[in-house]
């Protein structure tokens, strides 16, 4: 079986997402910039691809910078609503769901004749009835829930509809070790696309002086030792009537079997021992704690962990002007720190604020636009 599948990614992270499809064998996919899903009507880029029933297991197991895969139903028009209630009908519900088995529907109408959001979800809800031969019942899709209702994304522009299928349940990120967050916790999926936007190696030294809840060094510590962000979690496709729990189980030790020790040494710092305490929990959940070197400490006593390697963070910015008034000084003692300690080294900064990266008087080579809970963003990288 085939499917058309779409990684969802939040927007900045779709060129990392195609080079992970890369390392992965799919050879024949494309960015995609900006697809519109949901209610929220949030911009978000994504990778779209093809793939079999073991590669549609595999992506959502090791892709680390896609928040959820989602399966391309397939596209017609439609101007009335029996025309959409009709054309929907048609698809291979019995695939992905069970007679009378519950769905949230997410619906997007942009310039189309049938522009009720709700009008259309009653439609779709209402065509899986038709062919699975037993009604369904609608429910509110909550990203925070633990085990979601399976999600079905509607999207009608120019009067085109497309229907697609979440594969993932709940989003990516969650990859199952951080149940416990500290002060502006950062997204795991932003995590990993930091370490490979910056073009780490896998082998030197990574440090991170603001580590908070631990994402970062144990997203570092995971990626080097090749441990699949979601082999601890489970999935929507496991609730699907055709899920092939043999073939998910051959996929899963296929890709455990290539774990490895740690190749590289990996560091992480903060000033606040709570924090600290909650990235050694995680980290120990995650199975990384024997390979991440974690300090209680400010950044004013960070000391390289060798002759070269990488800086990557994610220090504290503040959303108003205020806020970034107060947290000049500690920018500016950051970048004397790297300055008298950490020449040769690389560096990769997350910050929404070019004025405090200005105070480190370091020579930005890029700078990546991305976006951290609802906040523009920027990564800036280069050389010390």
């Amino acid at each position: 079986m085939s499917f058309r599948l779409f990684a969802v990614t939040a927007p900045g992270l779709e060129k990392y997402t195609s080079t992970e499809l890369n390392s992965l064998g799919f050879k024949s996919h494309r960015p995609v910039s900006s697809e519109v899903y949901g209610d929220t009507k949030e911009e978000a880029g994504g990778v779209e691809f093809e793939a079999n029933l073991s590669d549609m297991y595999r992506v959502n197991l090791r892709l680390r910078t896609a928040n959820r895969i989602i399966v391309r139903l397939g596209e017609f028009s439609a101007v009335s609503f029996p025309e959409l209630r009709k054309k929907a009908a048609r698809f291979a519900w019995e695939t992905f769901l069970k007679p009378g088995q519950p769905v949230a529907l997410r619906v997007t109408c942009h310039k189309s004749k049938l522009y009720h959001s709700g009008g259309v979800a009653e439609r779709i809800a209402g065509a899986i009835g038709d062919h699975l031969g037993k009604s369904c019942a609608m429910e509110k899709f909550d990203e925070s829930a633990r085990f979601p209702p399976q999600l079905i994304m509607v999207r009608f522009v120019h009067d085109q509809c497309t229907i697609s299928v979440d594969t993932s349940g709940e989003l990516l990120h969650r990859r199952g070790y951080r149940l416990e967050t500290a002060k502006a916790p950062l997204r795991a999926t932003l995590a990993a696309g930091m370490l490979m936007a910056s073009n780490w190696d896998l082998h030197s030294p990574v440090v991170d002086p603001f580590c908070g809840s631990g994402t970062i060094p144990i997203e570092a510590a995971m990626m080097t030792r090749r441990i699949a962000p979601g082999r601890n979690r489970r999935f929507a496709f496991m609730n699907w009537p055709d899920f092939n729990q043999e073939l998910w189980e051959d996929v899963l030790s296929r890709t455990i079997s290539e774990e490895t020790p740690i190749a590289a040494v990996i560091q992480a710092s903060d000033r606040d021992a709570g924090a600290i305490q909650i990235a050694r929990n995680n980290a120990e959940r995650a199975s990384v704690l024997s390979d991440i070197k974690f300090n209680c400490q400010a950044v004013s006593n960070l000391q390289p962990a060798g002759s070269t390697g990488w800086i990557v963070t994610n220090p504290p910015y503040g959303v108003r002007i205020s806020q970034q008034k107060d947290l000049r000084d500690l920018y500016a003692r950051f970048g004397t720190v790297l300055h008298d300690r950490f020449s040769g080294w690389k560096f990769a900064i997350l910050c929404s604020s070019d004025i405090l990266i200005g105070q480190m008087h370091l020579e930005i080579i890029e700078k990546i636009h991305l976006v951290n809970g609802g906040i523009p963003v920027s990564l800036y990288c280069g050389n010390i």
